[in-house]
């Protein structure tokens, strides 16, 4: 890999993320959810930033936008459709969009349904995307600007990502993802296997990230509409696979 990655926790359960390209030295942040946790993981580092990639305006990935810009004098890069709810915001990007980091490229992919403007980055180089709060190890974000429609979009794209790609989310949500997926899919031996790992992971109060794309295809019931064991379960066979997310979703939602 040619970015080298520090994944660390900030606030209560956000994950922050600083990123230095191995050749260049050039560093970036993944959003920016709290000012000290992101400060200790540059002093931890080394790494100084010099851009912020912002992947939706929600105030847990933008709080400290605006002081690391004036310590650091970093440029921030966020999504075109938020721009006006993104503090501090000086470029912005929309789908398709390829931005230069060191000797790579990211390419940015709209992946709108937790907010109307929700971008993600990849970059084909590393194999990595950045996937914030649209999907989630095992889960994806609640709708909160979208409609079943929009998010089931969204995750079909990043479904269609290289298998091996790594996938760094935004939240450690997934221990109280994975019970959940139990509850559609109690027969996949691979989502059983999973959950007994995430179990002990927690325990030692380790991150359960990254994941990889095909992880989530084999184990994430979000990703899994058109499986029949789901299906059967949900008492849907011949459903569409976007109702069957959104019944999905909705029972997530309450659960």
């Amino acid at each position: 890999m040619a970015v080298e990655i520090e994944q660390f926790m900030c606030r209560s359960d956000n994950f922050g993320i600083l990123m230095r390209d191995s050749q260049s030295g050039e560093t970036a942040l993944i959003d920016a959810p709290e000012e000290r946790a992101i400060l200790d993981a540059v002093e931890r580092t080394g790494w100084t930033p010099t851009v912020l990639y912002v992947t939706h305006h929600h105030p847990d990935h933008v709080e400290a936008n605006l002081a690391l810009k004036q310590r650091f004098g970093l440029k921030i890069v966020g999504p075109k459709a938020e721009a006006a709810k993104i503090p501090g915001i000086d470029e912005t990007v929309a789908g398709g969009d390829v931005l230069r980091f060191g000797g790579e490229e990211i390419g940015v992919i709209e992946t709108p349904g937790h907010t109307a403007g929700h971008v993600s980055y990849y970059m084909p180089k590393s194999g990595v995307a950045f996937t914030a709060d649209t999907l989630f190890a095992l889960g994806c974000g609640r709708l909160f600007e979208g409609t079943p429609a929009t998010m089931f979009a969204s995750l079909k794209k990043l479904a269609a990502l290289p298998a091996e790609t790594i996938v760094y989310c935004g939240h450690e949500y997934t221990l109280t993802n994975a019970r959940f997926a139990l509850t559609v899919d109690p027969t996949n031996s691979a989502l059983k296997s999973r959950v007994r790992e995430i179990e002990a992971l927690r325990a030692d109060d380790k991150p359960t990230l990254p994941t990889t794309i095909a992880q989530e295809l084999a184990t994430n019931p979000f990703m899994r509409a058109h499986d029949p064991a789901i299906r059967r379960n949900l008492g849907m066979e011949t459903a569409s696979d976007e109702a069957v997310f959104a019944e999905i979703r909705k029972r997530k939602d309450v659960a």
